[in-house]
């Protein structure tokens, strides 16, 4: 991917996928909001697909609450003159996987026997808890439909970092074609309502015969043999989710805030997606202290402005407003300067890998779309650093 230095327009301009991984609290749901407001604003059909948002964001796209359904966000209090859009989504994982069943089954009598299976139902819940898978069969929905030219992905939280980058084989690994077989062989071989198991099977059998009774177990065979005729559609999905993620317009940008842990979980991330061969499109690092000027100078500067407004107060007063306005310009700066060498650490990981670009913390919540394209401009309009 070309990659201008100074210019993340033109990055954002070839790219149609925008996946933002990163750890929890580092602004990640901020930063995909933004991004997607910027490319409507630049003219294009955006659509932010996020898992669990903040009210307060929410709010800032003029909604009371997101909804499952694509819902189109009104630019008009930007006073702006785009032809593009921006449409948001928050992620039902139980929907996406009941459309999963609907759309993988070969026929109306297998799609309704699973779905009205209470094996299903079960395994329904346990998968719909699993959001990150539930977030790439999405994305890849909202893609392939191509009703956006730029689709951006806040993923959810992760307690493991791998976990949102290994979701796409998860049902893979869970329907392996070969564990269904071995375990739908008695139902193969039945004959005459008789089954024959030899071995470690047919002791594995009684076994949860015993613990959770045979009448279950007659069940579980049923839905898995339903369940067999949707394996190479799973595959199928998977193997393209993977092509996918690995497109010259996809781009993964990895979020962090500046503080140890956040960045740890940011290095971690290049790591593996330089490994895997994933298009990582850069770094953002969210919620940066800035400070210019060295403490001499500021100090110079705050007398003389004190010099011109405070000329009628007496020296003593002058002297402690500039020592306590020099203490807090002091602070800022050593907290500037600490996390400049914190950043440190992931701009050599992300080497070789886009860019790397800084939105610097804002006195505000993020709260209207306002502040929001504040947070989009800071990041478009601000000189980025080719990694």
């Amino acid at each position: 991917m070309d990659l201008n230095a100074l210019n993340l327009n033109k990055w954002l301009s070839k790219t149609r996928l925008v996946v933002c991984v990163g750890s929890g609290g580092a602004g990640k749901t901020t930063t995909a909001a933004s991004i997607g407001l910027w490319g409507a604003l630049q003219g294009r059909k955006a659509m932010v697909l996020t898992i669990d948002p903040a009210k307060r964001l929410a709010n800032s796209l003029g909604l009371k609450k997101f909804g499952n359904e694509e819902t189109r966000i009104d630019l008009s209090p930007l006073d702006s003159d785009t032809d593009g859009e921006l449409w948001a989504m928050m992620l039902d994982s139980r929907r996406t996987w009941d459309g999963l069943i609907i759309r993988g089954a070969p026929n109306e009598e297998t799609r309704d026997r699973i779905l009205n299976s209470h094996i299903y139902r079960h395994m329904a819940d346990m998968f719909a808890g699993s959001q990150d898978y539930m977030a790439t069969e999405k994305l890849f929905d909202l893609v392939t439909a191509e009703k956006y030219d730029l689709v951006v992905l806040d993923t959810p939280p992760v307690k493991n970092a791998l976990d949102f980058l290994e979701s796409p084989g998860r049902m893979i690994n869970f329907l392996d074609e070969k564990v269904l077989k071995w375990y739908l062989l008695p139902f193969a071989k039945a004959k005459v309502g008789k089954r024959f198991m030899l071995g470690t099977q047919a002791f594995v059998y009684r076994l949860l015969a015993y613990i959770f009774g045979k009448e279950f177990l007659e069940d579980l065979g049923l839905f898995f043999q339903e369940f067999q005729s949707l394996y190479a559609g799973f595959r199928e999905r998977h193997d393209a989710v993977v092509r996918l993620f690995r497109a010259d317009d996809t781009g993964f940008l990895t979020i962090c805030a500046p503080t140890e842990s956040s960045i740890d979980v940011a290095v971690f991330f290049q790591e593996e997606l330089k490994e895997r061969e994933i298009p990582r499109a850069g770094v953002v690092t969210n919620q940066v202290h800035t400070c210019s000027g060295s403490f001499h100078d500021a100090f110079a500067i705050l007398k003389e402005e004190a010099d011109k407004a405070g000329t009628d107060l007496p020296p003593t007063v002058v002297s402690a407003v500039l020592a306590r306005l020099g203490m807090a310009h002091r602070r800022l700066l050593q907290l500037a300067t600490a996390e400049e060498k914190m950043t440190k650490a992931i701009r050599k990981a992300a080497k070789g890998g886009g860019f790397y670009a800084e939105i610097p913390r804002l006195e505000q919540q993020v709260h209207d779309l306002l502040s929001l394209r504040q947070v989009a401009e800071n990041l478009f309009n601000r000189p980025g650093e080719s990694l």
